[in-house]
């Protein structure tokens, strides 16, 4: 009987490799559509539910039923058990010579050096992958330097993402010396390395990239450790910078002092529209050098996140000031900083008015005997700004990661 479904495929292959199917798989590849573009969403963080997470063997069995699909041109495999093995069989499906993947999202699994580094031999050939997101693995130095060398001769892949992967400081600066040549990355994230100089010398290296590179559009610069010396490095290349639109900034060591620089990058900046910069420390000084380069004609943020600053009512006002002179700042997350009354006030006229509206800030007035108060509530900058197909969009929030 000739075998006609993907689902068909997958008891077919798991019987010939004597391996035991997984009822998750199964369910998922039943409801596919044998037609059109579709990504295989088999995470294993699912809440809601309790789900048999994919080992290496079933990895091996769906790359099995993936060769030839033209169909299938994403996989999310967050969260599961995959180690160096299933990575081993994601390279051999990526050099497939009609491989349709465009996608392929393994964080938070296991994979570690030798997994990377065959994903990494694969990329050299394949010319269909646009996104690869390998956050959470601890692929270690090695291994992000052989992905890095890759990018000199992969002319196709768009995003990138290396966050909290155990990257030490030569792959972080042979990074930026890539990204000087390449011409295709859109988006990068390499976000918690392993950085045991206090020299900041990587955002040296960032700063000349920035000044150089004219296709990246999101850079996430996270829990880099980052001081203002860091950021006054980085402000330099930024001031040449023209292309960049999504600039992370969050959980580093910036004060008043380094945002004073960033605050004249975005007088004169006519491309950066959002920016975060949570979990600094910026205070009301810092708050109101952001409130000046907001008023002034030459900004077009869009986005703004200052949560847990340690700003007090004096920089939260300013904020709000800033954005009755200037409308292009359309979104502003403030939870975690000193949220006193008048403060409070001021954010429920700005959201009664439609200035602001609910869904695009992170808290919400309510009243009790008299007195205002704000509530936290979930939104958040959008996770990714970049989409492969090049296009911005809103629809991905910054919810936890064990959840999204």
């Amino acid at each position: 009987m000739e075998i006609k479904t993907i689902s068909e495929v997958y008891e077919a292959v798991c019987d010939k490799y004597d391996i035991k199917i997984n009822p998750d798989v199964l369910g998922v590849l039943q409801k596919t559509p044998a037609t059109g573009s579709l990504t295989l969403k088999l995470a294993g963080n699912v809440r809601l539910r309790r789900v048999q997470r994919l080992s290496d063997d079933d990895v091996l069995v769906l790359c099995k039923c993936l060769q030839n699909n033209q169909h299938v041109t994403g996989l999310d495999l967050r969260y599961n058990n995959i180690g160096d093995e299933g990575a081993g069989h994601l390279a051999e499906l990526l050099q497939q010579q009609n491989s349709a993947l465009r996608s392929l999202d393994v964080m938070f699994n296991d994979i570690k050096t030798d997994g990377a580094k065959v994903l990494a031999s694969s990329l050299q050939t394949n010319s269909s992958l646009l996104s690869l997101r390998l956050s959470g693995n601890k692929l270690g130095n090695r291994a992000a330097m052989d992905l890095v060398s890759v990018l000199q001769v992969n002319n196709t892949l768009q995003e990138l993402q290396l966050d909290d992967c155990d990257l030490a400081t030569q792959s972080v600066i042979a990074l930026s010396i890539a990204l000087k040549s390449n011409e295709v990355l859109r988006c990068v994230d390499i976000s918690r390395p392993l950085l045991f100089s206090l020299q900041e010398d990587w955002a040296i290296h960032f700063s000349e990239m920035l000044a150089v590179n004219g296709s990246l559009l999101e850079l996430h610069l996270g829990k880099m450790e980052m001081t203002d010396s860091g950021m006054e490095r980085l402000t330099e290349g930024l001031k040449l910078n023209q292309s960049l639109r999504y600039l992370d900034l969050r959980c580093n060591r910036v004060t008043r002092d380094g945002v004073r620089h960033l605050a004249e990058v975005l007088k004169k900046n006519s491309a950066l529209e959002i920016i975060d910069l949570s979990a600094n420390r910026i205070e009301d000084e810092g708050a109101a050098y952001l409130s000046d380069a907001i008023a002034s004609p030459g900004c077009i943020l869009k986005e703004l996140s200052v949560i847990s600053n340690n700003i007090r009512t004096d920089g939260l006002l300013s904020l709000v000031q800033a954005m009755k002179t200037n409308s292009t700042l359309t979104h502003i997350y403030i939870w975690g900083n000193h949220l006193e009354e008048p403060v409070c006030l001021a954010f429920r006229e700005l959201t009664c008015s439609g200035r602001l509206p609910p869904e695009q800030t992170d808290v919400s007035a309510y009243e009790v005997d008299g007195r205002v108060f704000l509530a936290q509530v979930s939104n958040g900058l959008r996770k990714r700004w970049f989409r492969c197909d090049g296009r911005s969009t809103s629809s991905d929030t910054n919810a936890p990661r064990p959840d999204s």
